[in-house]
């Protein structure tokens, strides 16, 4: 019986198992220089437990030696599962070298007592490698253990080994007060700690967060021009490092090539402790052996000038060769932008100024484009805490500025102004809105296209953004004041010649949505041609004797007394006829997004099985010849959108343009027969390379219609 009686108290207990509260607190490492090549590294730490990560350290830069100084609290069911720590090297943007790993085996550790730890790092693809050790501190308690008891042993332990690691007490690099404990009393930075050799460290680098620095460095990396050959076939396989400071940026790697093209963007802090030297220096990667060195160049930054996009070709010191970047100096929250109480546009006078400047007499530029960056609401969280740390990036072709950062924050307020030099009225001024990440590149929030000329002076207007795609919103909203000022003249001569090239832009990637949309948009363009065709065909088939006695009597008219100029009196009454009957304009948009329909894509591939990894590296073989198909279809349907476009009244400037040109050609026409217009067309075409022999060939009517949006442009703006 009592046997019996005993048997569910024991399974009441095995099911009532204690609950358990692991602090560890991450102190300091030594790291050894045996995977790195540079003899430093960027080390970070992450915990796992049960094959999850439930931690993950700060990073600290350029050190074999960091000191963390963070705490973290776990709740664990059981003890059997030994707690796994890993150290990885960080590599912005590329995957992060491991550094070792070592096993806290929790079964061991005396409860309700702060225990230090040392635990040594190993590989397990060689065990007998010392690869350093981490320092820790241990609280092992059950939960139901008071709090404080927990927090006075940890305490007590900190102060123990401050005590044991100084005799006298150190200054803080802040200059706040004495210390007399590990951490100085500003709170916000670990100044002097002891390693394992008893030997005093002070730190290099402060709390990156206690920071403030005085400047963006936004470079996009564009190309190489004329570099020597390092590989036996007389080519390289280039890529670029950036250093400036204790910061380190590393492009990817073109393959076999003298010329490569990166069109990378990132950005650099310029810290006050930060020399203004940008230090690049390209090589070429050599499989299985050390890379080769190709050549160096400097940049020294403090003689750029701010918040403007500089294209510079620096040439390589010790070598032949080009490297051609985009620079751009933001100020920091420190230097202000501009404020906006002083913004050259709501001075009455500098207004007129400006607008003196983009009068029709001067021919000169073609206008500026101010914007005023009030503020966001409702942006998404990106961080684990809630909130997101967000920065705005306005981009005009290929001029790129950004705002400070506001921390914590999903309505963030930046009241800035940015001033633009408009080179093309056509051009569209992009606002993106990232979250800044200290050890990683920056989270996407949304963007928002604007056009220039849907925009209306003065007027502030909260912009939905929109995801990567800019096929659907997003959450949250900007709120922006832009001013356009613009010479008329200048810009509808800048209309018809090529337009700038973006150095940004993506590669095109294979896009099964893609082709399918861009296979419905020539189709739909194809079924337009198709019904007029049935339309005119069913006049010769007299399926109505009115339309067809109509269209006969107009087809003898018009035959019998055509003359060229007729021709484009033809386009230009129609444009006429859909200006005054423009109220299906403002139904443009709402049938455009129903011919769309979006799918979300996942861009994450790395869960993907192996039978799809297959498809996809069979599907990556024909990869060319889908882009050149995507890429044609395309450009038909584009075009004869914006044909359709043109003529719709989408853009008023372009159409009004179009009416222009019209006139003129038809007033041309009219008064001079045509043999003398095409006979000063080709001696145009003949001597246009022996006027001018850097001419650039172009063709105005394809210039022209390369301004006017296509339907996924419409619908996307």
């Amino acid at each position: 019986m009592g046997g019996k009686g005993t048997q569910p108290g024991r399974q009441r207990q095995r099911r009532c198992s204690p609950v358990f509260l692991l602090s560890p607190v991450l102190f300091y490492g030594s790291m050894t220089a045996l995977f790195v090549s540079t003899g430093t590294s960027d080390p970070y730490v992450k915990f796992k437990l049960g094959g999850k990560e439930v931690f993950r350290s700060k990073t600290i830069h350029k050190n074999l030696n960091p000191v963390w100084e963070e705490k973290t609290t776990l709740t664990l069911d059981s003890l059997s599962e030994p707690l796994y720590a890993k150290v990885f090297d960080y590599d912005f943007g590329l995957q992060d070298d491991f550094m070792g790993s070592a096993f806290l085996y929790l079964e061991s550790l005396e409860q309700q007592r702060t225990i230090p730890v040392t635990l040594v790092l190993k590989d397990p693809q060689s065990p007998d490698e010392d690869l350093g050790s981490l320092e820790l501190a241990v609280t092992l308690t059950p939960k139901d253990s008071p709090i404080e008891e927990r927090r006075d042993s940890t305490t007590m332990l900190l102060r123990r080994s401050w005590k044991r690691s100084t005799k006298s007490p150190a200054l803080c690099p802040f200059s706040c007060h004495l210390m007399n404990t590990f951490q100085c009393v500003c709170g916000v930075c670990v100044c002097v700690f002891v390693d394992q050799n008893q030997q005093s460290i002070r730190l290099s680098e402060l709390h990156r967060k206690s920071q403030l620095w005085r400047g963006i460095v936004s470079i996009a990396l564009i190309e190489g021009r004329n570099l020597i050959p390092m590989d036996d076939n007389g080519l390289s396989d280039p890529y670029v490092k950036f250093r400036l400071g204790p910061q380190k940026y590393k492009s990817k790697t073109v393959p076999k090539t003298l010329s490569p093209q990166w069109r990378e963007q990132f950005d650099l802090h310029l810290y006050e402790e930060t020399g203004g030297v940008l230090e690049i220096t390209v090589w070429d990667r050599d499989t299985g052996r050390r890379d080769d060195f190709i050549g160096r160049c400097q940049l020294d930054l403090s003689t750029l000038s701010k918040e403007q996009t500089h294209h510079l070709e620096l040439p390589l010191e010790e070598s032949r060769g080009f490297v051609v970047l985009l620079v751009t100096l933001t100020a920091s929250a420190a230097v202000s932008i501009a404020d906006l109480s002083v913004t050259p546009l709501d001075d009455p006078q500098e207004r007129r100024e400006i607008l003196k400047r983009y009068s029709l007499s001067n021919l000169k530029d073609v206008g500026i484009v101010q914007v005023k960056v009030m503020r966001a609401e409702g942006l998404m969280a990106a961080d684990v805490n809630g909130k997101s740390d967000p920065f705005c990036v306005l981009e005009l072709n290929n001029d790129r500025l950004q705002t400070h950062t506001v921390y914590k924050n999903l309505n963030p307020e930046w009241n800035k102004v940015f001033t633009f030099n408009v080179k093309d009225i056509h051009s569209v001024l992009e606002v993106t809105v990232f979250d800044e990440d200290r050890d990683r590149s920056a989270d996407f929030l949304g963007k928002a296209v604007i056009p220039l000329l849907n925009i209306r002076n003065g007027e502030q207007k909260g912009y939905v953004l929109k995801n990567k795609e800019l096929t659907g919103p997003t959450k949250g909203a900007i709120y922006l004041e832009i001013d356009v000022i613009y010479n008329t003249v200048k810009a509808a001569l800048r209309t018809v010649v090529p337009a700038e090239q973006k150095y940004m832009e993506e590669e095109p990637k294979v896009s099964k949505q893609l082709l399918q949309q861009n296979f419905n948009r020539v189709k739909r363009c194809i079924m337009v041609l198709i019904s007029y065709g049935t339309y005119i065909n069913s006049c010769f088939e007299w399926e109505s004797a009115q339309r067809s006695i109509i269209s006969f009597v107009l087809f003898v008219v018009v035959v019998w007394n055509f003359e060229l100029y007729m021709l484009p009196l033809g386009l230009l009454l129609l444009l006429v006829w859909n200006y005054f009957f423009s109220s299906s304009r403002d139904m443009t948009d709402m049938s455009m997004e129903a011919m769309f329909e979006w799918e979300d894509e996942d861009e994450d591939k790395e869960d993907k099985d192996s039978e799809h990894k297959g498809f996809m590296n069979k599907l990556y073989a024909i990869q060319d010849v889908f882009i050149s198909v995507q890429s044609a279809l395309d450009d038909v349907a584009s075009y004869g959108e914006r044909m359709k476009n043109t003529v719709n009244w989408t853009v008023p400037f372009l159409s009004w343009l179009a009416i222009t040109a019209l006139c003129f050609a038809t007033f041309l026409l009219y008064l001079i027969p045509l043999r003398y217009l095409v006979l000063a067309w080709g001696v145009n075409k003949f001597t246009k390379k022996l006027r001018n022999p850097y001419a650039i060939d172009n063709n105005e009517l394809l210039d022209f219609l390369s301004r006017v949006p296509s339907d996924v442009q419409v619908v996307s703006n």
